[in-house]
């Protein structure tokens, strides 16, 4: 029988987590709204009407009506306490439920960040393997130089290079936006390069530490044909480190995912977000700030259950 105790505690410290997470994200995203410069109800009318339509007016009956003029804590202590009835309200420009709108726009962010995440996968493992097998090697040296390359490049510079390439010069590939397949493959790669310019170096390491370990040479002895001990025993031991880093990048995925919508206009969260702090929409700030706080918390979870099953000694037999 597997004890569980382990697995327990890690499902009760995420969950904890989660509740701290979602408390300061409100607390602090609000404070960041609050100090903005200018009059917010002005902005919000102004997304909601027009800035032709606008008027001292239109900002009044906005302020009113969202109850911008009561005091701050007033205004913060009722949307944490609309949060405990697990209500995020409803958005000051559209006026639609912000659940309803992170429904749709977290799918698409979540698409985007898996899309990454692949793309990442299917450039840094092969590379990383090669070039662990031969650490010193012409291919080690030449992958260290591209992966510093890639990490120093921002990614927003980065997209802006794919898309003149891509898209404008060789007009593969649509520019931005969202209405085809296509449309997923520039921002994919803008995410995953940079993803895969650290991953390929930890792909790197732990293989070449599993090449060099006891057990590598033990099992040549026994027989087992480089193929054989590089499959079942290398590539497995070096597994672990590398689903734990990916927990470690998880922070630059939700970062990324932020820059790159916005660079390709992609309609996540991100991209929300950004429009969000344009307009002065607070609960679609905070709504969006808590989604990407609790996305983080949800993933390291999941590298947490992936860890736990890969490593036999993270799991104990009675």
């Amino acid at each position: 029988m597997i004890r569980s105790s382990g697995l327990w505690s890690a499902l009760a410290g995420r969950a904890s987590q989660a509740v701290l997470v979602a408390v300061v994200v409100g607390v602090v995203s609000f404070s960041m709204m609050q100090a903005l410069p200018g009059d917010s109800a002005y902005r919000i009318a102004a997304g909601r009407y027009g800035y032709d339509m606008m008027d001292a007016a239109s900002a009044d009956v906005v302020r009113t009506e969202l109850g911008l003029d009561k005091p701050t804590s007033v205004q913060l202590a009722n949307w944490l306490g609309s949060l405990a009835r697990l209500d995020l309200g409803k958005s000051a420009v559209t006026g639609n439920a912000v659940a309803d709108e992170l429904k749709v726009q977290l799918g698409h962010s979540l698409l985007l960040a898996g899309a990454g995440i692949l793309v990442s996968l299917i450039i840094a493992v092969p590379i990383g393997i090669a070039a662990g097998l031969r650490p010193g090697g012409a291919l080690d040296r030449i992958t260290l130089g591209a992966s510093i390359v890639l990490r120093a490049v921002p990614a927003f510079a980065l997209g802006v290079l794919l898309m003149l390439a891509l898209a404008v010069h060789i007009k593969l590939l649509p520019v931005a936006g969202f209405q085809s397949p296509k449309h997923l493959i520039l921002p994919a790669l803008t995410l995953g390069l940079g993803l895969a310019a650290v991953s390929s170096r930890v792909v790197r390491d732990a293989v070449s530490e599993a090449m060099a370990a006891d057990w590598q040479l033990f099992s040549r002895t026994k027989g087992l044909s480089s193929g054989q001990t590089l499959r079942r025993h290398v590539l497995r031991n070096a597994t672990l480190p590398v689903i734990a880093y990916i927990g470690v990048q998880l922070a630059y995925v939700i970062e990324g995912v932020v820059i790159v919508e916005s660079v390709f206009a992609w309609p996540g969260i991100g991209h929300a977000l950004v429009h969000a702090i344009f307009g002065r929409d607070v609960a679609m700030v905070q709504g969006t700030a808590l989604a990407l706080g609790l996305t983080y918390v949800v993933l390291n979870l999941i590298i947490d259950l992936c860890c736990h099953g890969i490593d036999p000694r993270r799991r104990s037999i009675t």
